[in-house]
């Protein structure tokens, strides 16, 4: 089995800065892609950003510039820089990957979510 777990969400000021971390642990053989998305109260839950093994990234139109994923492969940890961050950022971040258990099976996996909220 395969568990992530995120980490570093909070209450933050609008400006301000918030770093979420996202830990993958268990039968893990290899990770392609992480990523982080997003669901604000009423809203559907929508991709922030992303980030392949390879390193390539991909970001929400309302996040780039502000935001930046990266990842430590030695450590299966996701992170999410989140600068210059606004009240239309407060939701519920979840972690996202692709990891395979074996060399030929992999499955998807979510982990709880953190809850970020913008407001002064």
């Amino acid at each position: 089995q395969v568990q992530l777990v995120e980490s570093g969400g909070g209450l933050v000021q609008p400006g301000g800065s918030l770093r979420l971390s996202c830990a993958a642990s268990g039968s893990i053989f290899s990770i392609n892609a992480m990523g982080w998305y997003r669901q604000a109260p009423g809203k559907q839950r929508e991709l922030v950003s992303d980030i392949a093994s390879g390193g390539s990234t991909n970001y929400a139109d309302s996040v780039k510039g502000r935001f930046t994923i990266s990842r430590d492969s030695a450590k299966n940890t996701v992170y999410l820089q989140m600068n210059n961050v606004k009240p239309e950022d407060t939701a519920v971040y979840y972690c996202n990957a692709d990891v395979f258990v074996t060399s030929f099976s992999w499955g998807n996996y979510w982990g709880q979510g953190t809850q970020v909220t913008v407001s002064s």
